[in-house]
């Protein structure tokens, strides 16, 4: 997948020099060969492996919860702090109106730069983060404003300090909570979705997938060095964690995917944006109509009925 973009970058690059020399032959001739080869290498990218789409998911160029706030949202107001102990960045959430809807918005960010990503940890929330993010829909639930989360994380930050600052109980607690809010809630995995990390913000009544991320217990590399002690067999743990969107909907763990541009979001951001934007809108519509009885019923069976 890497080398194949490589060589369509190189392509592109030619073409892009090609257009500023003067008219010839040569050109004319060069430039259909360069497109042909684009063509031949973008069809490839129809069949990508599990392996290549874990690259895609993680891609520094893949659009991020800040990226999908923006084009999807009017209005948004962010909200900070868990009211506990702080704000953790990694966790990014508040109000928002979408298609004239107010809901309440939270995500994942990871960052764009070094700089940015030291900020938000790697999107590797801390237990603040997971606080914050209840605190966020427990606001909505009282409000009645449906609830739209955004899910990109190799997992929940597993450093001494998250853990003594009660990780693992921030998680379970998100778990709970959420199977019994009174308002509708849909989760959707814009890129790695790892571990009790992601699951934190997925107990929803829709779940939905971009086409090429990933939802999965955990990273590969911990898959591979779990259950063989050697990491770098993580390749080989792509093929038989079954983490696509494609094997999920084929065992009822989502509801949907999500169609992106050939070769993966990041090679057409608003059109993969746009995209996630109808399927949630048409998602959230089947829900809102719902009282808060039938929500929460229908969480639990959808839930209850995994792995039956």
């Amino acid at each position: 997948m890497i080398e194949i973009e490589k060589k369509i970058e190189a392509i592109e690059q030619e073409l892009a020099e090609l257009k500023t020399a003067e008219d010839s032959e040569y050109k004319k001739v060069r430039e259909r060969q360069l497109i042909n080869n684009k063509e031949e290498l973008m069809q490839a990218m129809k069949k990508l492996s599990p392996t290549d789409k874990v690259a895609v998911a993680r891609h520094k160029d893949r659009p991020n919860v800040s990226e999908y706030i923006e084009e999807m949202f009017e209005e948004f107001f962010e909200l900070k702090g868990d009211h506990y102990f702080g704000e953790d960045e990694s966790i990014l959430g508040g109000l928002a109106f979408f298609h004239g809807i107010p809901v309440t918005v939270i995500g994942q960010k990871k960052g764009k730069t070094l700089e940015e990503n030291l900020r938000c940890n790697f999107g590797m929330p801390n237990p603040e983060g997971y606080r914050k993010a209840l605190r966020l829909m427990k606001q909505a639930e009282k409000f009645k404003r449906p609830i739209i989360t955004l899910i990109d994380t190799p997992g929940a930050y597993p450093g001494i300090d998250a853990e003594a600052r009660g990780q693992s109980e921030a998680i379970a607690r998100n778990l709970a909570e959420m199977s019994a809010l009174e308002v509708p809630i849909i989760a959707v995995i814009i890129g790695e979705g790892n571990s009790g990390g992601a699951l934190a913000l997925a107990v929803a009544n829709s779940v939905l997938m971009l086409e090429n991320s990933i939802y999965c217990i955990l990273s590969p590399e911990g898959f591979a060095s779990i259950l063989w002690k050697d990491a770098s067999r993580s390749k080989e743990a792509c093929e038989i964690m079954k983490l696509t969107a494609q094997d999920l909907l084929g065992f009822g763990m989502i509801d949907a995917i999500i169609p992106e541009p050939l070769g993966g979001a990041h090679r057409d951001k608003k059109a993969a944006i746009k995209a996630a934007e109808a399927v949630i809108y048409q998602e959230l519509e089947k829900y809102r109509a719902l009282s808060a009885a039938e929500l929460r019923e229908q969480r639990y069976h959808k839930f209850r009925s995994m792995g039956q």
